[in-house]
This record gives C-alpha cells, structure tokens and sequence, in this order.
C-alpha cells in the first residue's frame, strides 16, 4: 500500500498498522510529511489543555468582571489571553492535519458528525474573532461584545466537547 496524497495524512498511522510490505509513503512524500506533521503534531498535543486552560480562564474572567478589583480581573484576563492563544496555535496545526477533510466537505455526505465539526470551525473563528476585537480594539468587561464571546465561547466550549466524544 503506498500513501498516494501525503497532504492527507492525518498521523494516525494506520497505514503503518495495516501495511504487510512496510511501505507507508512514496518515497519523495515521506520526508516532507514527516517534516510538515512534525511541529505540528506537537503543538496539537496541546489542544486538550489548552482548550481547558482557555474555558477555565474565561470563565474567571466572566466571574472576576462581577465585582472583584481590577487587578483580579486583569490577571484572569491575561492568563485567559495566554491560555487562548496557546488553543488558537494547536487548533491552526489540528485543522492544517485535517485540511484533507476542509477540502471534501462539500463532496462528501453529511453526517452528524460533520455537522459538528462544521459548526465547531464555524464558532472557534467567531470566538476567535470577537476576542481579537476584545484586546484589539474593545474597552470594558460589559461590551456587547464581549457578551457575544462569552455565550459564543459557551456554545464552542459545548461543541468542542461533543467534537472529542465523537471522534472515535
């Protein structure tokens, strides 16, 4: 069996399972997969954490904006910063793995699981979004929208825990 798109590879490594001739790329695409695949699995090894991090920090930060000093809701609001970024970086190397599956996703059926993923994508640029604006260019715990990225950031926090279950 010879891996015929090296873009494609996931890193599951069910190729290297299922191969009886020990031949689980072309030999001009092994290196670049396993030199593009390399950081990036890596990075991704952090999303669980960093998706955690990310949820428990916001949620410090929605709850020190109800009434504690300032300096306690700068701190949650800087370590929430950090901890989403960290989650942007190891999202970014998750889909650019999965960027086979971005390609087909008109061309394939849908499926519940698809659906998910798609509004999963969908409300991580969204959550994404509004919070960039939030550092960038919004002043104020109460903005509207800031309220928008802290519901939204509820309804990914759901979807990317469905995401997980479903990925098996």
């Amino acid at each position: 069996m010879i891996f015929e798109n090296a873009d494609a590879c996931i890193g599951c490594n069910k190729c290297i399972k299922t191969c009886l001739q020990g031949v689980f790329f072309k030999p001009d695409a092994s290196v670049s997969c396993t030199m593009n695949m390399g950081m990036a699995f890596r990075i991704e090894r952090l999303l669980p954490l960093a998706f955690v991090a990310s949820a428990v920090t916001g949620i410090g930060l929605h709850i020190a904006g109800h009434g504690t000093s300032h300096e306690t809701w700068h701190n949650w609001g800087v370590a929430h910063v950090v901890a989403s970024f960290i989650w942007l970086l190891s999202v970014m190397a998750h889909v650019r793995r999965h960027k086979h599956w971005y390609k087909t996703l008109v061309s394939k059926r849908v499926t519940c699981k698809r659906l998910i993923t798609f509004f999963l994508s969908i409300a991580f640029l969204i959550v994404a979004v509004t919070g960039i604006l939030l550092v960038a260019y919004v002043e104020g715990p109460g903005s509207s929208i800031g309220l928008w990225h802290y519901k939204l950031g509820i309804l990914l926090w759901v979807l990317s825990l469905i995401h997980a279950l479903y990925r098996k």
